[in-house]
C-alpha cells in the first residue's frame, strides 16, 4: 500500500468515526498542557521560596503515579485524569529543572550548552516515545509501554535522591521579579511567542497526522508513531548543535531562521503521499524547532539577568507556559479545524503564522537593559524613584508569611 495509496474510502476505519476521534484525541492531548498552564505560575513562585530540588522531586512522584495510572486505565475519563496528572508532574519538573540550570550555569555560553543538552533529553523522550509506544502496543500489549516508563521514573527518582539531596533547602536570598512584571516585558513576550508558535506546529500534528495517515495512506498502527521519528531525531541533533552554534551566530538569528523553516516544513506535510514522503517535512520541522528552543531558552535567562532580578523560577514558568500554550491550543483546536476545513488547510494556516512571526525575532538582537539596572550604574538618574517604587511593591505582599525570614536576614 506504500507505493500507491487507494482512495480514502478503501481505508478500514470509517470517516465519521475518525473525524469524531480527532476531537476526542485532541482534547486528551491538550488536557496535559492545559493543566500544566494553570500549575506553572505557582511552581515558579514555589521555586523562588524553597529552591529547585524539592519541586523537582515532587514532579517525579506525580509523574510516576500518572504513568502507573495510564497502564491500568480502561476508560476515557481515567485516561483524561492520568493525562492531567502528568501535566502537573511535568510542570514541577520542567520549571524547576530549567531554573536550576539557569542558576547553576551563570555564564551565558555554558548556559546555552547546558540547556541544549537538557532540551535534547526532552527530545529523546519525545523521540523514543511515539515509535516505542506504537511498536510495544502492537506487539506486546496496551499497558506494556507505561510499565517500562514507570520503572524508568523510579530509577530517575532514586538518582535525584542520590545526586541532588533535596534535604538542603535554600530559599532564594533575593526576591524574584513577579510573573506579571515579566509578562509586561515586550522582549520576554516575543521570546515566549516564538516558543509557543513553533511548538504549536508539532502539537497540531501529533493528534491529527496519525488520523490523516489512516484516512489517506491507510497506514498500519506501528507506522503512526514512526512518522514522528525523523522529527525527533532531527530535534535531538538541532538542540545539541545549536546549543553551541546559536551563541556564535546570534540567538535571535537562529530562532528567526528556525521559525521560517518550521513554517516551510509545515506547508510541505500535506504534500506527502506515503510515510516516506513525511521524512523530509518532519525532519525539517524537528530540526527547526530544535533551533528555536535551544536559542530561546537561554535568551529567557539572559533577559532576566539583563532587565530584572536574576531569579529564574518565574521566567521559566513563563517559557513553559508558552510551550504549553502551543501544546494546549494546538491539539484542542487542531481536531476541530481539521473537521471544518481539512488537514491540509490546518497545516497551511499554522505554517503561514510561523513564517509571519519569524521577523519579530529581530527585536531580540540586542535588547536594552532595564532603566533600574542603568540607574544603579549611573547614580544620578531621574529613574531612581521608579526603581525604588518597584522594589517596594515587590516586598509588600510576601511579607505575611516570610516576615520571619526577612527578620533573620536583617539581623
Amino acid at each position: 500500500p506504500a507505493s500507491s495509496p487507494p482512495l480514502p474510502s478503501g481505508c478500514p476505519e470509517g470517516e465519521e468515526f475518525l473525524a469524531k476521534e480527532n476531537i476526542r484525541v485532541g482534547l486528551l492531548f491538550a488536557s496535559k498542557a492545559l493543566v500544566q498552564l494553570m500549575v506553572n505560575p505557582s511552581v515558579g513562585l514555589l521555586t523562588n521560596r524553597i529552591g529547585y530540588h524539592i519541586p523537582m522531586f515532587i514532579g517525579f512522584v506525580i509523574m510516576f503515579l500518572s504513568t502507573v495510572m495510564f497502564a491500568f486505565s480502561g476508560t476515557y475519563t481515567l485516561l483524561f485524569i492520568a493525562r492531567a496528572l502528568q501535566g502537573i508532574g511535568s510542570s514541577f519538573s520542567s520549571v524547576a529543572g530549567l531554573g536550576m540550570l539557569a542558576s547553576v550555569y551563570t555564564d551565558d555560553f555554558e548556559r546555552g550548552n547546558a540547556m541544549g543538552i537538557a532540551l535534547g533529553g526532552l527530545a529523546l523522550g519525545v523521540l523514543i516515545g511515539a515509535p516505542f509506544g506504537s511498536v510495544m502496543y502492537e506487539f506486546v500489549g496496551k499497558s506494556s509501554p507505561f510499565l517500562v516508563l514507570a520503572f524508568l521514573a523510579l530509577l530517575d527518582g532514586a538518582l535525584q535522591l542520590c545526586i541532588l539531596q533535596p534535604s538542603k533547602i535554600s530559599p532564594e536570598s533575593t526576591k524574584g521579579t513577579p510573573v506579571f512584571t515579566l509578562l509586561r516585558d515586550p522582549y520576554i513576550l516575543v521570546a515566549a511567542g516564538a516558543l509557543c508558535f513553533s511548538n504549536m506546529g508539532v502539537a497540531m500534528l501529533e493528534p491529527t497526522l496519525p488520523i490523516w495517515m489512516m484516512q489517506t495512506m491507510c497506514s498500519p498502527k506501528w507506522q503512526l508513531g514512526m512518522a514522528f521519528l525523523p522529527a525527533s531525531v532531527s530535534y535531538l541533533i538541532g538542540t545539541n548543535l545549536f546549543g553551541i552554534l546559536a551563541n556564535k551566530m546570534g540567538r535571535w538569528l537562529c530562532s528567526l531562521i528556525g521559525m521560517a523553516v518550521v513554517g516551510i516544513s509545515l506547508l510541505c506535510v500535506p504534500l506527502a503521499k506515503n510515510i516516506y514522503g513525511l521524512i523530509g517535512p518532519n525532519g525539517g520541522l524537528g530540526f527547526a524547532i530544535g533551533m528555536v528552543d535551544s536559542s530561546m531558552m537561554p535568551i529567557m535567562g539572559y533577559l532576566v539577568d539583563l532587565r530584572h532580578t536574576s531569579v529564574y523560577g518565574n521566567v521559566y514558568a513563563i517559557a513553559d507556559v508558552a510551550f504549553c500554550m502551543g501544546f494546549a491550543i494546538g491539539p484542542s483546536t487542531g481536531g476541530a479545524i481539521v473537521r471544518a476545513i481539512g488537514f491540509p488547510w490546518l497545516m497551511i494556516i499554522i505554517g503561514v503564522v510561523n513564517i509571519a512571526y519569524a521577523p519579530l525575532c529581530l527585536y531580540l538582537r540586542n535588547p536594552p537593559a532595564k532603566e533600574e539596572k542603568i540607574a544603579i550604574l549611573s547614580q544620578e538618574c531621574p529613574m531612581r524613584t521608579k526603581s525604588y517604587t518597584t522594589q517596594k511593591t515587590l516586598r509588600d505582599f510576601p511579607l505575611t508569611d516570610d516576615s520571619d525570614v526577612e527578620a533573620d536576614n536583617a539581623e
